[in-house]
């Protein structure tokens, strides 16, 4: 596939789609143990299908990517306020409270895809403590499920600061944005470290060089135990665990905060293709909706969007608005017209 010559917006879209991806992909087979999978899928579910525990549609958004999108909408208002004429909206946009705001929409029903006023049926537990807190305080940095409430879900909607945030403020606003459902350390040290690796994928930095800068950020932000489950997936054999199972508590594929960063390092760190990698870490199983959307977020920023395969991408339910607002958001240097880029992806397919 020839490539749109632009390589940070390449790599930006990578990993807004490929989160959803891999949360599409692994929406099939969520909760089930890796024994069940194996048994069903002997190589892996390749194809996007729907299904699951909740029954979804082929290629439809489960929180994982909803709550990246609450995250993405937060950073195109700010885009928008730099164009208003009131210059200090800018200087006084909270970008943690606007992603709550859009976050609480989702939960509450207005939102692309479910019956107006419908509750989402696969919220998790701290997210939802912590939005009916927010509810009441409108205030995201006193709303978070507390300290030991150490689950993956502000890990998994956590990439679009490390795509779009500037670097002076990249670290602050991962933290904020994980503190208003997730405010125990190990997850808002794990958002910022991942989003360092995101940013410095985009950046053009090999995926180990990007992995040091992250377990760098967690040993300066104090987080001992991010730091060492980034080095234990540095050590993690990705094909060895999907093809023989997981054993032991650092291959436990739960919805353990540190478990989903050990597996999306262990997949960044993988010579494989795209496809490869992300098909074995949702085959590992568990919560394998959101690791695999963790894991496609770095697969993605380190392999560009021309690697995600196109049988996939056309079923994501959010392609195209993920695709408008990648392109119009890009740090790129000079920015291609999305009707250029999607010439040039079909001419190559």
């Amino acid at each position: 596939m020839t490539s749109c010559h632009d390589p940070r917006t390449s790599r930006t879209l990578g990993a807004l789609l490929g989160v959803h991806c891999g949360d599409s992909l692994g929406a099939t087979v969520e909760f089930k143990p890796w024994s069940d999978i194996i048994r069903k899928y002997p190589q892996g579910v390749r194809e996007i299908v729907g299904g699951g525990p909740f029954e979804w549609p082929a290629g439809h958004a489960t929180d994982d990517t909803d709550l990246t999108r609450a995250v993405l909408l937060a950073y195109l208002n700010y885009e928008e306020s730099k164009t208003a004429e009131n210059v200090e909206s800018v200087e006084d946009f909270d970008i943690a409270k606007a992603a709550a705001e859009y976050a609480l929409k989702w939960n509450e029903g207005d939102w692309p895809g479910r019956k107006k006023g419908s509750r989402p049926i696969d919220i998790g537990n701290s997210t939802r403590d912590g939005l009916r807190r927010y509810k009441i305080s409108r205030d995201p940095s006193k709303s978070g499920a507390g300290i030991g409430s150490a689950g993956n879900g502000s890990l998994m909607r956590c990439i679009p600061t490390g795509l779009f945030a500037p670097e002076e403020r990249r670290q602050k606003e991962s933290i904020a944005i994980s503190q208003f459902t997730h405010n125990d350390p190990r997850c808002t040290v794990a958002c910022a470290a991942y989003n360092e690796i995101v940013a410095a994928l985009v950046g053009g930095k090999t995926a180990q060089e990007a992995v040091e800068v992250g377990k760098t950020v967690a040993d300066a932000s104090k987080g001992a135990r991010v730091a060492a489950a980034i080095e234990e997936g540095q050590t993690l054999n990705l094909a060895k665990i999907a093809s023989q199972g997981p054993r032991g508590e650092t291959k436990v594929p739960s919805g353990f905060v540190l478990n989903s960063l050990r597996l999306s390092v262990a997949a960044v760190l993988d010579a494989r293709c795209f496809e490869d990698v992300l098909v074995d870490v949702v085959r590992i199983g568990g919560d394998a909706d959101t690791n695999g959307a963790i894991a496609g977020g770095l697969l993605g920023a380190k392999h560009g969007v021309e690697a995600l395969p196109e049988r996939w991408l056309s079923k994501l339910q959010f392609r195209k608005e993920f695709e408008n607002v990648g392109v119009a958001n890009s740090p790129a240097p000079s920015k291609q017209s999305l009707k250029t880029w999607r010439n040039r992806f079909s001419d190559s397919s």
